[in-house]
């Protein structure tokens, strides 16, 4: 795999940087170090950063100021980089400018990644897609600050590196960014098990009238935009609670369902076997990886719980 100054060129004068829609720590992980590696690195390039805002919990990472969350001024720049994007669509902030910029750039980890920009830095068989920009980087160059943020978006994707996508080399790469400084256990308290009072709520809420379906090898919940108003949640109070569900005893599997709009729901779809739950998800229009995926699915959020479902054990027949 080629390394970052490879592709930089130094005709690159201006670049935007971008991740995903709903910006997970993965995604706000590798957009935050690619930023900072290239101020650091490429002091030429006029680079930007946009993204939505995240949860309140990742905003300490370096490089989250009011002007990344800004709407981009409508310009062709000399490159586009997109970190953690699966599909083209799924672009936020400042899709319009991949469209409009001279070269384009994914750095991505989905395996479905269809390799949408000019060129692609994919490796579905790693467990985030900080593994992957890590990769890029010259060791040596990266910074305290990059390797916080590196390590934050490795954590998010790999459950605190509890889930079958860690490689060796995950862990290897972990290990070096912990060789930079990284307060590894401050950063895992702070952005991944921390929860509010609000959060430690709704997911008693969700727990509590938990249902199981194939013989509990399925464990779901759901909740209605009524209920979450009840308990003044939001959608990223939501974030902990199907892997909560998947932790049940028995479970291969675990759905949640939650109501974005009257009669629209998101569906959050985890896996703790070797089912692949993007089959599942990929039926309604979603996708994701094997053992974590997502779509949205219209109805209400009990009917569409029993529609998932029913699909989730269908694709488990034989087990």
């Amino acid at each position: 795999m080629k390394r970052l100054n490879e592709f930089i060129t130094e005709d690159i004068k201006t670049m935007v940087i971008a991740g995903h829609v709903n910006p997970d720590g993965d995604c706000v992980g590798t957009t935050t170090a690619l930023y900072g590696y290239v101020k650091d690195n490429f002091p030429w390039i006029d680079v930007s950063l946009y993204l939505e805002r995240p949860k309140e919990e990742l905003m300490f990472l370096p490089g989250l100021t009011e002007d990344v969350f800004t709407e981009p001024v409508r310009r062709s720049v000399d490159l586009f980089v997109s970190c953690d994007v699966s599909t083209r669509d799924r672009i936020a902030a400042a899709g319009e400018l991949f469209d409009l910029a001279k070269r384009t750039l994914c750095i991505d980890h989905h395996a479905s990644n269809p390799n949408f920009a000019d060129e692609n830095f994919v490796d579905g068989d790693a467990g985030s897609c900080a593994e992957v920009l890590f990769t890029l980087f010259d060791e040596e160059k990266i910074t305290r600050d990059i390797a916080i943020s590196l390590y934050t978006g490795m954590i998010h994707d790999t459950g605190v590196f509890q889930y079958s996508n860690v490689r060796p080399s995950t862990l290897r790469i972990a290990a070096a960014l912990i060789e930079k400084g990284v307060p590894f256990s401050e950063i895992i308290d702070k952005s991944f098990n921390e929860r509010s009072l609000v959060q430690n709520r709704v997911l008693g809420y969700v727990l509590s009238k938990e249902q199981v379906f194939a013989d509990g090898r399925i464990a779901a919940g759901c909740i209605s935009l009524e209920e979450m108003k009840e308990y003044g949640a939001e959608k990223k109070d939501l974030d902990a609670i199907v892997a909560n569900l998947r932790l049940t005893s028995g479970a291969l599997a675990a759905a949640f369902v939650y109501e974005t709009e009257p009669g629209t729901c998101k569906v959050s779809l985890r896996s703790s076997s070797d089912i692949d739950v993007s089959k599942t998800a990929a039926l309604f229009g979603g996708g994701g990886h094997v053992k974590a995926a997502g779509c949205t699915v219209t109805g209400s959020p009990e009917e569409v719980l029993r529609t998932v479902t029913d699909a989730l054990q269908k694709g488990m027949s034989g087990r």
